[in-house]
C-alpha cells in the first residue's frame, strides 16, 4: 500500500522557512529574468484557459526553487502536491499520485534527476499525454489498462540538469535558469525577514549578513536567525555590523562567506595535493564528505568566486584560495603551470 500521504501533499518534514517564503511573484525578490518569463508563461495559461506547460527549474540549492513552484501554483489558483523524488521508491507510489491530481493542479518533484529511471518511464505518457499504463497480471497473461489523467503541470527542481535523462528534458516546455543572488538582493531578502521575524538590525548589519550569504536567501536566512540569537542573548539588540562581524566569525563564516568545509577543502587541494589537480573521490575522503554533497553544495560558489576550478584532471586551487588562507604560491604549481 502506498503511503498515505502521498495522495495529499503533505509528504515532507515541517519547513522551518515556511514564514519566511514570499507566497506571490510580487513578492518574490530576486532571479528577475526567471520571475518575468513565469508571469507570462502563467498569464498567457490563464488566459487560454489550460494548463501551464511543463516547467523544469535549475540551479545551486537554496535559491528558491520550491518557493517559485508553490508561488506559481498560487498564482495559478491551482492546488500542489509536493514530492522528493528519492521517496518514490515503487511504480505504484507514483501511480497513486498521478491519479490523486484534480484537474489543472501542479505536482512538484524536488530533485528530480534522482528520480528511478522505471519511474522516469511512467512519467513519459503522463506528461506528454495525461494517460498512464498500468499492467494487470504477469507473464503471458499480462493484460495493460490504460488509465486517463486530469490536466496537470508537473513542475521539476534540480540541482543538476546535466543529469536529467535526454527524453525526460525534452518533456518540460519551460526551462528556467537560477543564478546565485545578489548582494542587494540578499539585503532586501534580509531586511523582509528580519520583519517577519521580529529582528531589529541596523543597515549595515543587513549588508554585512547578506554579502556573507554565498547569494543564496536560505543561508542568509540561516545566518539571520542565528545572528539573532547571538543578539538576544547578548543583549545586542538592534544587531548592528561590528556585531554581525562577531557572530559570523562565531558560526565560522568568515569575510568571503566561506565556513570551515569550504576552506577545509581548499587546504586540502593545496596542503595535500599541492594545489591539485586532485579527484572527486580522493578529496571527499580527505575531508570526510559525501562526492554529491561536495558537487552539489561546495563547488558551485568555490568555482564562481574563483576559490576553485574544475578541469578534466581534476580540482584545482584558484590563485584567491592561496591569497585567501595565506598560503604562498609555488612557481611550479600545476595550476599556473597548465592555466592560460
Amino acid at each position: 500500500m502506498i503511503d498515505e500521504r502521498l495522495t495529499t501533499g503533505d509528504f515532507l518534514p515541517t519547513d522551518m522557512d515556511e514564514p519566511l517564503r514570499p507566497r506571490t511573484l510580487r513578492d518574490f525578490i530576486g532571479q528577475e529574468a526567471v520571475k518575468q518569463n513565469i508571469s507570462v508563461f502563467v498569464e498567457a495559461a490563464r488566459m487560454r484557459g489550460k494548463q501551464l506547460d511543463h516547467v523544469i527549474l535549475y540551479g545551486p540549492p537554496g535559491l528558491g526553487k520550491t518557493t517559485l513552484a508553490k508561488i506559481i501554483a498560487h498564482e495559478l489558483n491551482a492546488s500542489i502536491k509536493i514530492i522528493s523524488a528519492p521517496s518514490l521508491e515503487r511504480q505504484g507510489d507514483l501511480m497513486a499520485l498521478l491519479t490523486s491530481l484534480e484537474p489543472n493542479d501542479v505536482l512538484f518533484i524536488d530533485e528530480i534527476h534522482r528520480l528511478k529511471r522505471q519511474l522516469e518511464e511512467v512519467l513519459y505518457s503522463a506528461m506528454e499525454d495525461f494517460k498512464v499504463d498500468i499492467i494487470l497480471g504477469e507473464g503471458t497473461g499480462a493484460k495493460t489498462l490504460r488509465i486517463s489523467l486530469p490536466p496537470f503541470t508537473l513542475i521539476g527542481a534540480t540541482t543538476r540538469m546535466g543529469d536529467l535523462t535526454g527524453p525526460l528534458r525534452s518533456r518540460f516546455g519551460i526551462i528556467e535558469r537560477f543564478d546565485y543572488y545578489d548582494v542587494e538582493s540578499l539585503e532586501k531578502i534580509v531586511s523582509r525577514s528580519a520583519g517577519i521575524l521580529g529582528v531589529k538590525i541596523t543597515p549595515a548589519g543587513l549588508h554585512e549578513i547578506a554579502r556573507r550569504s554565498r547569494g543564496t536567501p536560505r543561508i542568509a536566512n540561516r545566518l539571520l536567525k542565528r545572528v539573532s540569537d547571538f543578539a538576544l542573548v547578548e543583549k545586542k539588540l538592534p544587531v548592528d555590523e561590528g556585531f554581525a562581524d562577531y557572530a559570523l566569525k562565531r558560526l565560522g563564516v568568515d569575510e568571503q562567506g566561506l565556513d570551515e568545509m569550504d576552506r577545509r577543502i581548499l587546504s586540502v587541494i593545496i596542503d595535500q595535493y599541492r594545489g591539485g589537480p586532485v579527484g572527486l573521490s580522493a578529496l571527499a575522503a580527505s575531508v570526510n564528505e559525501e562526492m554529491e554533497t561536495i558537487e552539489d553544495v561546495y563547488e558551485p560558489f568555490l568555482i564562481q568566486q574563483g576559490f576553485l576550478h574544475r578541469t578534466p584532471r581534476g580540482r584545482v586551487a584558484g590563485q584567491r584560495a592561496y591569497e585567501h588562507l595565506g598560503r604562498s604560491l609555488n612557481g611550479d604549481d600545476w595550476l599556473f603551470k597548465g592555466e592560460g
